[in-house]
């Protein structure tokens, strides 16, 4: 087979994950607000794929880069590719959002234009303009005497035309240009005064406010135009580690870069006045190609906030899950001692992240505990972990945080829990040269009768309270010796020199966990040429990695049975005849964000499974910090085996892919089964989970 048709293209396989959030918008069946949602993270989404993937295949052009890659795309070919699907994608997005306005309307709210406000409500938006808005507003004229500003990455902005007023003879022929910031700070949606009478609730857009009353910002011209546009530049970092005396200043420095990365795309606003656009273009240096013309307010983000916002209308929204505290932990306050006697798993967002918060202060405060390890990759804001961490370490406590400050877009956020952790007395370090830690671990090492005794938590998703509410995720707690050694050596290789480990229990990328995963699927490769059970079930966020993919590629033509659970990329082709007949590839996109990391090999008949923090792409498997950890205890590995299953059945959220690369929905006729709502409908997910029947 030719490489075209033996792979999909990641970057178009990332098109065609972004299309299936937007059908979430589409769907007439998910609740309104909801829609909104999903909306804003298509958007979302869109805006980082566009500041790194796109900006990238730029990269590869201005450096004269023709190779095809191993899909068989040359950057040149890819980014014609790409930018046409993503302008078809906006249009849908924006048919869309006319639909979910019109939608919202019905229910009584609506984002309205300043010509349909009554003379009242016009009246106290102008009072608001005047009192709130005009004080932080700042006009940036661009003329000889004033450069042209630097425009911020993804921030609103106005795009002014003038003319000379008419009376004064050196100026009414010109034409002018300013730039005029939205600002970010105030709230994007605004509340207008109700009607008399009106049951409706009205919101007008705060850079329509501002264009109304932009003429207050140039007296003594006349506006011939004000438009909109926005700006995408390339967000990726260029770090220079190897070189860098000092990881955390090279990163600061690098952000600053950052704000001044190429442009890769200029939103503008439908309609936007010649001079404007070409001012844009010639300032920005982007092409026809580069330009999107918006019909309707650009930025979708700003829904989420939005419909976050709306009071009374529960009933626009899915029904709230509260989750449950692990029923292993509620009868005690030592939670240490359950895990001495059993392992715990414990699934988010059914069960709560505050069992994780309270095993790290239940440690912080215990005389008996003598060192807590801990990575940090992404952290919410006021995070109970981190100041867990710093009492523990003002209380005496050895600590030792890996915070790794290469999480793209939360660098900053990162740079200041380093620094607020090392002022509390943590040994705080950067991660490794060359690679981003990306491994979910936490080592408590407690004094127990005259030895030492290592409780750990390795999970699929980062220590971040506010995700672990939205995205589903496994947590393992334990105290198996195995685990605890492998910990504690893994902690040894991240802040000292110590050599690679002989693993008793984890893959570690980025020496060990590829390896580990070819053998495994060896193994049941050998199981099916010996007619015994052979089968892989593995669930992740992304698979693009080629020689994976070969490996499952040679697995199916041996007889393995293969099921994909994959809620992005994938460049995997199943059901291809001689090629991948034994794959099925699905992909959930539902509620909560699928983000847990499970592999599940047969063994010939004894089931092992694995809970990891790594997808399998290039970058997690030789590029990070990596870690896959078994799960010893075979009530958990069922509940685990179970979860999977009720996956692979669902026929409500689960997408299948086709071997020409398009998704179609699952529908084979059973009783509807919607996998998160199979484990939302009844407290407790572990009953879910044991109460079905793992074939």
């Amino acid at each position: 087979m030719t490489v075209s048709k033996k792979y999909i293209n990641r970057d178009l396989s990332w098109i065609e994950f972004n299309s299936r959030v937007l059908e979430e918008a589409e769907d007439a069946t998910t609740p309104l607000l909801e829609r909104l949602q999903f909306l804003s993270i298509c958007s979302s989404n869109l805006d980082e794929f566009m500041s790194v993937r796109v900006a990238g295949l730029k990269d590869q052009l201005k450096a004269g880069f023709l190779k095809a890659d191993f899909t068989g795309y040359t950057p040149h070919g890819l980014l014609k590719r790409v930018m046409k699907r993503t302008s078809q994608m906006v249009r849908r997005q924006y048919r869309n959002y006319r639909d979910l306005m019109r939608g919202l309307a019905k229910e009584g709210t609506v984002i309205t234009a300043w010509e349909e406000l009554n003379r009242e409500q016009a009246e106290a938006m102008t009072e608001y303009f005047h009192e709130i808005v005009y004080p932080v507003l700042t006009p940036m004229a661009v003329d000889s005497s004033r450069p042209f500003p630097l425009l911020h990455s993804k921030e609103l902005y106005l795009a002014v035309v003038l003319s000379g007023d008419p009376a004064d003879e050196k100026l009414k022929d010109q034409t002018f240009s300013a730039i005029v910031q939205v600002p970010s700070i105030l709230s994007r949606t605004l509340e207008v005064p109700g009607r008399r009478n009106s049951r409706k609730t009205t919101y007008l857009l705060l850079e329509d406010l501002i264009k109304v009353h932009i003429g207050k910002l140039f007296s003594g011209y006349v506006i011939e135009g004000v438009q909109a546009f926005r700006v995408t530049r390339n967000s990726d970092l260029a770090l220079n580690e190897e070189g860098a005396e000092d990881l955390l200043q090279e990163i600061e420095k690098e952000l600053r870069r950052r704000r001044r990365g190429f442009p890769v795309r200029l939103e503008v606003e439908n309609g936007m006045h010649e001079h404007a656009l070409e001012l844009l273009k010639d300032e920005l240096e982007v092409t026809e190609d580069d330009i999107f013309e918006i019909e309707g307010p650009l930025d979708l983000t700003f829904l989420s906030k939005f419909a976050s916002s709306l009071l009374n209308s529960d009933h626009l929204r899915y029904p709230p899950i509260d989750p449950v505290y692990p029923i292993e932990f509620e009868e005690t306050e030592q939670m240490m001692s359950v895990i001495r006697e059993r392992d715990v798993l414990v699934y988010h967002p059914y069960e709560s992240f505050e069992a994780v918060n309270d095993f790290l202060y239940e440690a912080a405060v215990d005389p008996d505990v003598l060192a807590i390890k801990m990575t940090l990759y992404r952290v919410n804001v006021n995070s109970a972990l981190v100041k867990a961490l710093a009492q523990a370490a003002e209380s005496g406590k050895q600590v030792t945080v890996v915070v790794e400050l290469k999480a793209r877009f939360d660098e900053e956020r990162n740079i200041a829990w380093a620094r607020q952790l090392e002022k509390a007395g943590c040994h705080v370090v950067y991660g490794l040269v060359g690679l981003k830690t990306h491994a979910k671990i936490t080592l408590v090492v407690r004094r127990e009768e005259g030895s030492l005794r290592r409780y750990v938590h390795v999970g699929t998703g980062n220590y971040n309270e506010n995700t672990s509410k939205v995205y589903t995720d496994a947590g393992l707690f334990t105290c198996h010796p195995d685990i605890g050694t492998d910990a504690s050596a893994l902690f040894n290789e991240m802040t000292g020199y110590s050599t690679p480990h002989d693993w008793k229990a984890f893959a570690v990328a980025p020496a060990g966990l590829k390896p580990k995963l070819f053998d495994l699927i060896d193994r049941e490769i050998e199981f099916a040429k010996e007619g015994k059970p052979a089968r892989i079930v593995a669930k992740m966020n992304s698979l693009s990695n080629q020689s994976m993919i070969d490996k499952l590629y040679e697995a199916s033509q041996a007889g393995v049975s293969i099921h994909l659970i994959v809620r992005g990329v994938c460049c995997l082709r199943p059901g291809v005849p001689g090629l991948s007949e034994n794959v099925r590839v699905i992909s959930i996109v539902d509620r909560f964000l699928e983000h847990s990391r499970i592999l599940a090999v047969s063994g010939g008949g004894e089931e092992e499974v694995y809970i990891s923090s790594a997808d399998w792409m290039t970058r997690n498997l030789s590029r990070r910090v990596e870690l896959l950890c078994p799960v010893y205890d075979a009530s958990l590995r069922q509940m685990l085996l179970n979860l999977l299953q009720m996956n692979l059945l669902d026929n409500v959220k689960a997408r299948e892919l086709e071997s020409g690369g398009s998704y179609k929905r699952v529908s084979n006729g059973e009783q509807p089964l919607r996998s998160q709502f199979g484990a939302a409908d009844i407290p407790l997910w572990k009953t879910v989970a044991a109460s079905m029947d793992h074939p």
